[in-house]
């Protein structure tokens, strides 16, 4: 397998650890987001939205990061990154949703180079813009997680949920994120990281990090 992704990308750093924690091992593939490597021509010819991540396996060419974990989970069924019964697996997919639709969206690199670049926003009030979205979006995910408490987000064991949770919030400390307001999440991001698949997979870890 190959993993096209930027160190930096929240949704590379994901299927990174979902890749880890199934024990698979791919070939890491840098594509520079803050250097546009993802405009070039041979990037094109394998994305269609010229984004990160992408994961080619053999003949198949995956793009989004849940796409990308829910097909590892199936064709890797273990460890399992969703939940054997039905209501189970839709608070997984939900929490998650949480943070990839309801937060990550608004404050991703392309969103903020427009809000910049385009819309002549100030860099204080692009960071404003970053701050709100994040803060309130893990508000909700607190309340949720305060409403069935786990180690993880859903259970003893990591999931899809914790494989989005942690990667938004690097990119909330990146950026001064008020994060004394959400306990709950912290507790959990605090019991992801203990475990090799988050911390070696962190951004710093990559090898285009340097």
């Amino acid at each position: 397998m190959e993993l096209f992704n930027y160190f930096r990308s929240s949704a590379s750093y994901r299927v990174r650890i979902a890749l880890a924690l199934k024990g698979l091992d791919y070939d890491y593939r840098s594509v520079h987001l803050q250097r546009n490597e993802q405009l070039a021509p041979s990037y094109a010819e394998v994305s269609a939205a010229r984004l990160v991540p992408l994961l080619r396996d053999g003949d198949q060419v995956l793009t989004q990061s849940l796409a990308i974990i829910e097909y590892l989970d199936e064709t890797h069924p273990e460890p399992a990154l969703l939940p054997r019964d039905a209501p189970g697996r839709a608070r997984v997919r939900s929490l998650a949703l949480d943070i990839a639709c309801e937060i990550h969206p608004l404050n991703n690199l392309r969103v903020l180079r427009y809000l910049v670049q385009s819309l002549k926003v100030a860099e204080e009030e692009k960071d404003r813009w970053y701050r709100h979205w994040v803060e309130t979006g893990l508000e909700v995910v607190e309340r949720r997680l305060l409403a069935a408490p786990s180690r993880f987000c859903h259970g003893d064991a990591p999931t899809l949920a914790d494989c989005v949770l942690v990667p938004q919030i690097f990119n909330a400390r990146r950026f001064d994120c008020r994060l004394d307001h959400v306990p709950q999440v912290m507790r959990v991001f605090d019991a992801c990281m203990a475990l090799d698949a988050f911390e070696k997979t962190r951004p710093e870890a990559c090898p285009d990090a340097a």
